[in-house]
């Protein structure tokens, strides 16, 4: 029988036991303890904290490589695609520390488990659902609290060393961690950590074996220990894996500038005639036109996205449908698309600012912000200028 601190053994029965494994995603102290202990025990079933995305990606190793950047535009998933970009490049950093690739002792578990002829139960919630979840419950203020940690941490030179990676699994710094972070960011904590814990311990106590051993992430283990022992009824799966509404505010919003615009120069055409109206369009050509285009340039653009922001900035800047950086950012990639070596080291530049002008495929991340970024002050430029002259 395999003792340690970071295993918790559930008795169900006197013929059932499930067996919670504690890990950190970054430590080769785990990646050896999950691979002898699934040796050690023999179990029938074996759990991972992983999706079958996540679990592709791991075997892959080339998840950025493959991705194909003009098909996220056309779907128009960049900010998904940016968020993930964020973390993988923070577990990247991290992993770097202790020289050991993120999510190491979960791919270890599902190899150990075909190995020893174990059935392999994929018990997290897809990554996207969860990221989805999280954005929607999120008000918009904490969402750029919430991105400005994420760089802030991204940005942070400290390493995290295998001693201190073992003191983060305390369950007494697991649970101040928790709670500080449940105070900064309620509404994420609930999405990331409680849901995930009744997902993970619905599919963990509905595994079929006898022995059922279940590799989990240190921060989970508490939550779902407690779950299961105490018979906790989990919401259904189809309950926590719905899509909530977003928030109509921020649609209603980004119509009311463009509606007291398009107000602005009807009012402005009666009063003062077509003359001035035309005088009032050109200057929103250039509030808007010429301010994309210089974001556009400031993300070292090709010279076609930059042109392109001129004439298409003041057209989409009349709708919140669609954004200027959507088009820049197709052209950047149409002309320049990221080589393989970028794409596979992605998760590595993206933590050094000075990179993410070098690389092609953040290049194109910053042809998709910086436009949309830049014209904004444009708008309220232009909409004061009608104020002060009426």
């Amino acid at each position: 029988m395999t003792t340690s601190k970071d295993i918790t053994r559930i008795t169900i029965s006197p013929e059932r036991e499930i067996i919670l494994v504690g890990t950190a995603h970054i430590s080769q102290e785990s990646v050896d303890l999950v691979r002898s202990t699934i040796i050690s025990e023999k179990p029938d079933c074996v759990c991972v904290e992983l999706d079958e995305n996540r679990l592709k990606a791991l075997e892959a190793g080339d998840r950025w490589k493959n991705l194909d950047i003009k098909n996220v535009l056309r779907k128009r998933q960049m900010a998904s695609l940016v968020v993930n970009l964020l973390l993988a490049s923070y577990q990247k950093k991290m992993g770097e520390s202790t020289g050991v690739e993120p999510g190491a002792e979960l791919k270890a578990a599902a190899e150990e488990a075909k190995a020893c002829s174990a059935n392999l139960v994929l018990a997290d919630r897809d990554v996207k659902i969860t990221l989805r979840r999280a954005w929607a419950g999120t008000p918009f203020f904490r969402k750029l609290k919430l991105l400005a940690t994420l760089l802030t941490a991204i940005f942070e030179t400290e390493k995290v060393s295998e001693e201190e990676l073992g003191k983060m699994r305390e369950q007494d710094t697991l649970s101040l961690m928790m709670e500080d972070f449940g105070k900064e960011f309620p509404e994420i904590k609930q999405i990331l950590i409680t849901e995930r814990d009744q997902f993970l311990a619905g599919r963990i106590s509905k595994a079929e074996g006898k022995r059922v051993l279940a590799v989990i992430g240190a921060g989970h283990l508490q939550g779902i220990k407690s779950i299961i022992e105490s018979g906790t009824e989990t919401p259904p799966e189809e309950e926590l894996q719905k899509i909530p509404p977003s928030s109509k505010w921020p649609k209603m919003i980004g119509w009311i500038i463009p509606a007291a615009i398009i107000s602005s120069l009807i009012y402005v055409g009666i009063e003062q005639g077509s003359a001035k109206v035309a005088d009032y369009l050109t200057l929103w050509v250039l509030c808007t036109g010429v301010f994309a285009a210089v974001g556009t340039v400031c993300a070292l653009a090709h010279p076609f996205a930059i042109i392109a922001a001129l004439f298409i900035a003041p057209i989409t800047g009349l709708t919140p449908l669609v954004g200027v950086g959507l088009f820049t950012a197709f052209i950047q990639a149409y002309f320049c698309p990221p080589r393989v070596s970028e794409m596979e080291t992605v998760a590595e530049d993206v933590w050094k600012l000075s990179r993410w002008w070098k690389n092609r495929f953040t290049r194109v991340i910053l042809a998709f912000i910086l436009p949309g970024l830049f014209a904004a002050p444009g708008k309220f430029i232009f909409f004061a200028k009608i104020v002060q002259n009426h």
